[in-house]
């Protein structure tokens, strides 16, 4: 059971006194994505890929609607397997359109094949997905000074998720704008927007410390 007071530093406590940054406070699994997800490092191409891809199905949703969703979002898209995703056809996109269990979006279906496509380029390129968006985590590994407007952590793009959002629509990826870009950055890892005082803000950063980020061979 939640505490109903928020914190004015942007988090809530539970009835356990655990902080927690106040985005999550809607429901129990947001919480469990808020406290084992958010935040973490990730180096796996296939949860890479299913970020962005799911990413670019919230656009104009909140992610709770996402997450929801996310398992039957894994089961239509082939666990998010690039490989075979990138074999989808016109019949696959016609399945997806009568799929109830996901978000039924002409658009960002399409969007979807054509960027297990691209991906499978830029792992060709690159060796990795993680090689080539570990490329992008800024420096400091923080959030930039300059907010623009609300995102989860208050964030909504940096100079990094620009340049990115660049680069993968110069190689033919779509829906990768700079705002779903830094919820991607933020989401695997790449950037710890934890709020001080979150309980999970110093596990994140211990993860990050031990974390080998992989690089292009």
């Amino acid at each position: 059971m939640l505490n109903d007071t928020a914190a004015p530093n942007g988090l809530f406590t539970d009835d356990d006194h655990t902080a927690r940054c106040v985005w999550c406070r809607s429901t129990a699994e947001y919480q469990r994505y808020h406290d084992q997800e958010w935040g973490f490092p990730v180096h796996s191409d296939t949860r890479l890929f299913e970020k962005i891809c799911l990413e670019g199905f919230q656009a104009g949703l909140s992610w709770l609607t996402i997450l929801n969703k996310r398992e039957s979002f894994r089961a239509a898209f082939a666990g998010f397997d690039m490989d075979k995703v990138a074999l989808f056809d016109e019949a696959d996109e016609k399945r997806l359109l009568l799929d109830a269990g996901i978000v039924r979006h002409r658009g960002k279906i399409a969007s979807t094949i054509n960027n297990a496509r691209r991906a499978q380029e830029l792992r060709a390129e690159f060796g990795s997905l993680a090689a080539y968006f570990w490329g992008y985590e800024p420096a400091s590994g923080s959030r930039p000074a300059t907010i623009t407007h609300q995102t989860l952590s208050g964030v909504t793009t940096s100079p990094e998720s620009i340049a990115l959002s660049k680069d993968l629509r110069k190689r033919g990826w779509s829906f990768v704008g700079p705002t779903t870009m830094y919820a991607f950055m933020q989401a695997m890892g790449l950037v710890n927007d934890h709020l001080e005082g979150c309980h999970a803000r110093e596990r994140a950063l211990q993860a990050r410390a031990a974390f080998v980020p992989p690089r292009k061979p």
